[in-house]
């Protein structure tokens, strides 16, 4: 036998490319995450996290308070950074003015929640 014709079996770790994949923190920056948050009784919040660091956080938040007549406001997070919240469940009207104003395409948003 001839030293081709011996295949040594090797070790195989399917999550060595998972592991290299998730070198970036939970809150993945390739997506904007749209996300309602249940409250008390009927009240719920809207939360947009992922957007890119070069926007204005409270230009937007500005236009989306005046565009929805909800208020809101945009809290630091240590894990996840600045996020967007909103009152009411405005998770489709989020997503179609982030896609009109051209802030992010439409296969890069993702809505969460019921």
């Amino acid at each position: 036998m001839s030293d081709l014709d011996v295949q040594i079996p090797t070790a195989f770790d399917p999550f060595v490319k998972a592991n290299a994949d998730n070198s970036v923190a939970a809150g993945s920056k390739e997506y904007v995450h749209v996300r309602i948050q249940q409250r008390n009784g009927r009240n719920s919040l809207t939360t947009v996290q992922g957007l890119k660091k070069e926007f204005s956080y409270s230009k937007i938040l500005k236009d989306l308070k005046k565009e929805f007549c909800c208020n809101g406001t945009v809290v630091q997070d240590p894990e996840l950074g600045q996020v967007i919240q909103l009152q009411g469940d405005q998770r489709k009207n989020v997503s179609s003015f982030l896609v009109q104003a051209c802030i992010v395409k439409k296969d890069k948003i993702k809505i969460h929640g019921f």
